[in-house]
């Protein structure tokens, strides 16, 4: 009987589930505490704040501030609202556990309830990608909600996150046990680590310590919450066989990045039929690497499904 229960917002969705299935996730879902997201919100003119918002999450370690100038530019060329968030244990977000998909899913779905968005554009880089998907494919999300899927540099697969993720958060922890008074202390704490030697990933990683002239940097995130999710951060919770979207879905892959691969694209087709891929040249940061043309290609997407 189980098996043949359909929610009433699922008419993008087609879910050949088991009764097993749905009922693990059913508990999952049900045992999950919404917190509330922090936000930076981008009006336009005509003082519209519901209606076809762009919706962005950004990626592991990363913070709605990443999103500042792009949410500016979007916001002037789309003429719509624009919400950058801050996802749990990241920027001021409330800290919680667990840090899993669905809970961060259920943050996202309880946002945009308490802000009563409709069609949303809903776009996510790497982590914050793997969001954007399981609220697309969430029994719980409502159909009126979503309308546009767009997912940069992350594919919906299942695997060990990269090893250099591993070395930032060992990079985090040493910065916080050193006591360090000045950035610049940091950045030379930093500089023997292998995986960010990189200048630019270094300042990216500082961003999540704020400095007072009296104390050491104090870390904004929970750096042990987000030490021991690493696991869950590169796995999916759903099955292709399980649950698919079928509105709209741009996948936009970074040409020397193997986030999104030839194995998983076809991963990637099963769950959304109607995807489209875009590639540009660049790494796994591909909206900080290629700014005009990112925004070039979510804008030609929005206006043209």
């Amino acid at each position: 009987m189980l098996a043949s229960i359909r929610s009433p917002w699922t008419s993008r969705l087609s879910t050949p589930i088991t009764k097993s299935t749905y009922l693990s996730h059913r508990r999952l879902a049900s045992s999950v505490t919404p917190v509330k997201l922090h936000y930076d919100k981008y009006i336009p003119e005509d003082g519209n704040e519901t209606e076809a918002p762009l919706v962005i999450l950004h990626g592991l370690l990363g913070t709605k501030r990443n999103w500042g100038s792009l949410s500016k530019a979007f916001l002037r060329d789309l003429k719509r609202p624009v919400y950058a968030l801050d996802l749990r244990n990241h920027g001021t977000s409330p800290h919680a556990e667990p840090m899993t998909y669905l809970s961060m899913a259920s943050d996202v779905l309880q946002f945009c309830k308490d802000l009563s968005l409709h069609k949303i554009s809903l776009l996510g880089h790497s982590m914050g990608g793997k969001v954007a998907m399981t609220v697309a494919l969430n029994r719980e999300t409502p159909e009126d909600i979503l309308s546009h899927l767009i997912v940069a540099d992350i594919a919906p697969s299942k695997g060990k996150l990269s090893d250099e993720f591993d070395g930032y958060i060992r990079a985090l922890k040493k910065i916080e046990e050193s006591h360090v008074r000045t950035r610049q202390d940091a950045q030379k704490i930093l500089e023997p680590y292998e995986k960010v030697r990189d200048p630019l990933t270094r300042a990216f990683l500082l961003t999540n310590f704020e400095s007072s002239h009296h104390s050491p940097l104090k870390a904004k995130i929970p750096i042990d919450i987000v030490g021991r999710s690493i696991p869950e951060i590169g796995s999916f919770p759903y099955e292709p066989s399980e649950r698919t979207w079928e509105g709209p879905t741009l996948f936009i892959k970074g040409a020397k990045s193997r986030y999104i691969n030839d194995r998983n694209i076809s991963i990637a087709k099963q769950f959304f039929p109607n995807m489209v891929l875009e590639t540009l040249d660049a790494g796994h940061w591909v909206h900080s690497e290629r700014p005009h043309e990112f925004k070039a290609l979510v804008e030609n997407f929005l206006q043209s499904h």
